[in-house]
């Protein structure tokens, strides 16, 4: 019997048009609906899954590249994550929900209230995914910071959050209808907060959380080294991927939302990373989990795997040209007029571009001075078989071998598939796939309690 690992669903296109742009959304869902969603979230629980996370951006980019981020909306629109929770939690009993937020969008009082009602409502399976995003400052009129300074900001207000989440000491909420006494004012901490972004004073007008049984924690007033999350509190995710964003994750997330090769060395590595991280910050390898991002193309045999391969080996100008039109929004800069015969000159992604969005444009090269554009755009075409270990085309049971060897061999804890929130997308995917995973005893059968949380800590 294999380990079991945990696994969620990365709503990759936020609350936008799901389907857009493929031929199941002639469906005819409708994605502003939380009927299409919803559909979905049960399906996913269904399947034994621990959370989906919902992808965000503030903002439809650089003014001057708008119409590269809505022309077949790849950037835009979106809509709030935030208040599609609530819907997906009233049609599921077990499976977590952590939108995407910014601290650029919410003061620490009103992110701290609003996020400790969502959690009281969903029966303690809210979660939050951390980014630190900074091009949708002149939205807030905020001044934009660096790389570093973003995730300053982002441990200053998670640390703030967290404060008036505990502004209601042990005791506080009496509760004693006989008596009439409902809670004690000097159980109160008045959490005055004077920080280098954040000014403010509490405490909190939101109900404590309760310590669940079976989902770990600890005090969650002592900060910095030791601290671990109160088992009440809402669950945090971060995406970052760099040094600073890995740290970030070591010190301050139960789930890091990994983005890497898919092959044991590379998971090992990036593993000790983050664990490294976390030991520095007085936590432990079982206070966070490490979800890789993976997205797999399910084939009914090998031989259709290999057609699917062999037919993507080749791609003409106008398959090329879908794909850039993808990457100049998530570049927000235009390859579509670029000569693809030449090399990219590196020179005209400007400073608002994401350093990881141009190595994700790169690829295996190591430079743009290395291959024309043709060449970067066909090997993002180009798929491989999963069987080989050279892509992720593969059957259930080959795909199934992969996971389980990932989770044996590098001590993977799980997987986030990413894709459109659509039941022909979740279908697709996960029918041939999760019995197998759970006759292997690679998936869960059944959920414990604790919300989120205990899905995370079940084992």
């Amino acid at each position: 019997m294999s380990r079991l690992q945990h696994f969620g669903w990365f709503l990759s296109r936020g609350f936008g048009p799901h389907g857009w742009g493929h031929p199941y959304y002639e469906w005819n869902h409708r994605w502003t609906s939380p009927e299409l969603y919803q559909q979905s979230a049960r399906t996913l629980e269904q399947a034994g899954f621990d959370l989906v996370i919902i992808e965000d951006a503030l903002s439809l980019g650089n003014p001057d590249t708008l119409d590269l981020r809505i022309r077949s909306a790849y950037g835009g629109p979106k809509h709030d994550p935030l208040l599609l929770a609530p819907y997906l939690f009233d049609v599921t009993q077990h499976l977590g929900i952590a939108p995407t937020v910014n601290p650029l969008a919410y003061s620490p009082y009103q992110a701290a209230r609003q996020f400790a009602t969502l959690q009281h409502l969903s029966d303690y399976r809210f979660g939050i995914n951390v980014v630190t995003d900074v091009g949708s400052s002149r939205h807030f009129g905020v001044e934009p910071v660096g790389h570093d300074a973003a995730y300053d900001r982002a441990e200053e207000w998670l640390g703030a959050i967290r404060s008036l989440w505990h502004s209601w000491g042990p005791d506080a909420l009496v509760a004693d209808p006989r008596s009439g006494h409902f809670a004690d004012g000097s159980r109160l901490s008045a959490t005055r907060h004077r920080g280098g972004y954040f000014e403010f004073d509490g405490p909190l007008n939101a109900l404590p959380f309760a310590e669940l049984p079976g989902a770990g924690g600890g005090d969650p007033r002592v900060s910095g080294a030791g601290r671990t999350a109160a088992s009440g509190d809402p669950v945090v995710v971060s995406p970052g991927g760099s040094g600073r964003g890995l740290n970030f994750a070591g010190e301050q997330s139960e789930v890091q939302l990994a983005l890497a090769s898919l092959d044991v060395e590379t998971i090992r590595a990036y593993r000790a990373k983050v664990l490294e991280a976390a030991l520095a910050h007085g936590r432990t390898a079982a206070d966070i989990d490490i979800l890789f991002v993976f997205k797999p193309i399910l084939a009914a045999s090998p031989e259709e795997a290999q057609r699917i391969v062999d037919a993507s080996a080749h791609p003409d100008d106008a398959v090329l040209a879908q794909i850039a039109l993808g990457q100049s929004s998530d570049l927000e800069t235009d390859l579509t007029a670029l000569d693809l015969d030449k090399p990219v000159d590196p020179a005209i992604f400007g400073d608002h571009v994401s350093r990881g969005s141009i190595k994700g444009l790169l690829g295996r090269f190591d430079s743009f001075a290395d291959a024309t554009l043709r060449e970067l755009l066909t090997a993002k075409a180009r798929l491989g078989r999963i069987a080989s270990r050279e892509g992720y085309v593969g059957t259930a049971e080959e795909i199934a071998d992969f996971i389980e060897e990932l989770g044996e061999e590098a001590e993977n804890d799980g997987f986030i598939f990413s894709g459109d929130l659509h039941p022909v997308t979740v279908h697709r995917m996960l029918d041939e796939l999760v019995p197998v995973l759970r006759r292997r005893g690679i998936l869960r059968s059944s959920y414990g309690s604790g919300g989120l949380r205990g899905n995370l800590r079940d084992f």
